[in-house]
């Protein structure tokens, strides 16, 4: 699979369209797949972590998500044409979903808010088969095992970064039964309508980081890392272009 290395993470420079379909090619092969989301805040918050750069990298999919991961591709003259967002490939993985006997199960956000994201999901795709809800504040043990029970294949966590993946890293071998691992962020309250996403135009326009400024002002000490990445591409590229 072609993949570019930004700051030291692997990412995918295949499209959403190819993407989804190794997925399920490996989904019908019975193997286990974490998909990773790569965005300049994961980039940069784990910059000098290179225990779980290696275990990022050791996946066999990194999305580029974010506008960020794009335009420091360009700089260095990579092939990553698009952003592929969680939210997104979340949506295109329970649309195409609906050919296959697959069984899900959502976990993560405030207590009540991936129950109501499930029921927006099978409005969106009535085949779909969700098969168990649960709070991100629930214990561990007790998600773990709620998973386990329900014999769900594919697991979305939206435990939001880096707790998400941590999670995921530290328990796929307790999940055996689960084929597709899936860290969403934030996603849950956006599908459960708790929180609404930018216009269309928007998001084409590579803003829906602003978009989510406005909405919770609180966030622009995370725009601060943009800044930080972008320092370090411009840094690690100086003189090769």
């Amino acid at each position: 699979m072609k993949k570019e290395k930004i700051l030291g993470f692997n990412v995918c420079s295949i499209d959403e369209k190819e993407i989804i379909n190794r997925i399920f090619l490996d989904y019908q092969n019975n193997e286990q797949v974490f998909i990773v989301n790569i965005n300049p805040e994961i980039a940069v918050d784990n910059y000098n972590n290179d225990e779980l750069k290696s275990i990022f990298n050791e996946q066999k999919y990194q999305i580029p998500d974010g506008a960020g991961i794009v335009w420091a591709s360009k700089r260095q003259n990579g092939n990553i044409k698009e952003r592929i967002t969680g939210i997104d490939l979340m949506n295109a993985i329970c649309k195409n979903l609906c050919e296959f006997d697959a069984k899900i199960f959502l976990y993560g956000s405030k207590e009540g808010i991936s129950e109501k994201a499930k029921i927006e999901l099978e409005k969106l795709y009535p085949k779909i088969n969700i098969v168990g809800t649960c709070s991100g504040y629930e214990y561990e043990n007790i998600a773990i095992e709620k998973i386990n029970k329900s014999n769900a294949n594919i697991l979305f966590v939206g435990l939001g970064s880096p707790k998400q993946e941590q999670f995921i890293i530290k328990n796929m071998d307790k999940l055996k039964d689960i084929k597709i691992f899936m860290p969403v962020g934030g996603s849950f309250d956006v599908i459960s309508k708790t929180k609404k996403r930018a216009p269309n135009w928007v998001i084409k326009c590579n803003l829906e980081w602003l978009y989510r400024l406005f909405q919770e002002p609180k966030r622009i000490f995370r725009q601060f890392k943009l800044i930080k990445f972008m320092y370090l591409v411009r840094r690690e590229t100086h003189g090769k272009n």
